[in-house]
């Protein structure tokens, strides 16, 4: 396989050479994901390897060189296809003064120990679904509905009956705002989240290119939980979920997720990612950060899909162990105090 930069013509019809990918695309490896990353600090490149397009977002780390990180890819369905195409990229990485590679790849995490047989190297995850749990929303929506956990179907019709109501509104800055009061009341205690400016242009990208929705609940006239979804190719995405601390009504936040599948459909989706849960093996842990999180999402789909989450491919060891030992902590605790956002 040749491994090369894209064309700007390729560029400007990048989606389309993503979508076309082997394992049918991903939102994060999308030409948007790549223009969002760059006001964090990385510079976007777009490279083929063969017939498979991949996106690289570049992190220049001084006195050791470049860092690319592959969010989502290289987006492959085997580890033979994986290892051809990391041989290939290597090579272009190296001439282009990259140290290391961090790959995602939505690999099965049975195939770790091969991972770990050819030098790639676990590292902590980007993408907050190394686990995951999806919805087949092929059928019609009766059977969909039918076919959900009875917890999921008892919330959405509790919802329903007590008067919940749900509304696709567009991303302004005034419901940006209102989104992101609910999440960061959402997180408190929970979890870190990024600044309001980044989810307001997240946000109004995906929406902008016609790939992202936001949605609210209402209960006696307030807004009550919020989702914002996208659409991608013939997969959705459940990308940010919030709702008030005091829950005044029950199932609010299902019936929430049902309306986002029913739009996700209309799309043209066939596969739904809920984006994230515990681990298979955590599921039921109700010490797990994330227990809350994932007994919702279980309400629709019972069955946690596990990815190998995120691996670093070494070109150059003597930098990367500078990177390792010390050099990542020491970029990320700069990079936050000098931004108050996340490194990566």
């Amino acid at each position: 396989m040749i491994a090369r930069f894209a064309t700007q013509q390729e560029i400007s019809d990048w989606n389309t050479y993503i979508i076309a990918n082997p394992d049918g695309g991903n939102v994060f490896a999308s030409y948007e994901f790549a223009m969002q990353k760059e006001t964090g600090g990385y510079k976007a490149r777009f490279v083929f390897v063969g017939e498979v397009a991949i996106t690289v977002l570049e992190k220049v780390v001084p006195v050791l060189g470049k860092l690319w990180y592959l969010p989502k890819g290289p987006e492959v369905t085997s580890t033979k296809d994986l290892f051809e195409i990391i041989k290939s990229l290597r090579n272009l990485a190296f001439k282009n003064g990259v140290f290391a590679i961090r790959i995602e790849p939505e690999l099965a995490r049975s195939v770790e120990p091969t991972l770990a047989r050819h030098g790639l190297i676990k590292t902590a995850p980007i993408i907050p679904n190394p686990s995951t749990i999806t919805l087949d929303i092929s059928p019609n929506l009766d059977d969909i509905l039918t076919r959900l956990p009875q917890k999921g179907r008892h919330a959405i019709r509790r919802a329903q009956r007590d008067g919940v109501t749900i509304e696709a509104v567009r991303s302004t800055n005034k419901n940006c705002k209102i989104m992101y009061q609910l999440l960061t009341a959402t997180a408190e205690g929970q979890f870190g989240i990024r600044g309001y400016e980044y989810f307001r242009t997240f946000w109004q990208r995906f929406e902008v290119a016609g790939s992202g929705q936001l949605f609210f609940a209402y209960f006696d006239g307030q807004v009550v939980a919020g989702a914002y979804a996208m659409t991608y190719g013939s997969k959705s995405t459940y990308k940010d979920g919030a709702s008030v601390r005091k829950r005044t009504a029950y199932g609010a936040s299902h019936l929430l997720q049902w309306y986002v599948i029913k739009w996700a459909k209309s799309q043209g989706s066939t596969l739904h990612d809920f984006c994230g849960s515990p681990p298979s093996d955590q599921i039921n842990n109700t010490e797990h950060k994330h227990y809350g999180v994932g007994q919702f999402k279980t309400a629709f789909n019972k069955t946690v899909i596990d990815y190998v989450g995120c691996y670093d491919i070494v070109l150059q060891p003597a930098k990367y162990a500078i990177w390792s030992k010390v050099g990542e902590r020491v970029a990320q605790r700069l990079h936050y105090y000098k931004h108050r956002d996340s490194y990566y």
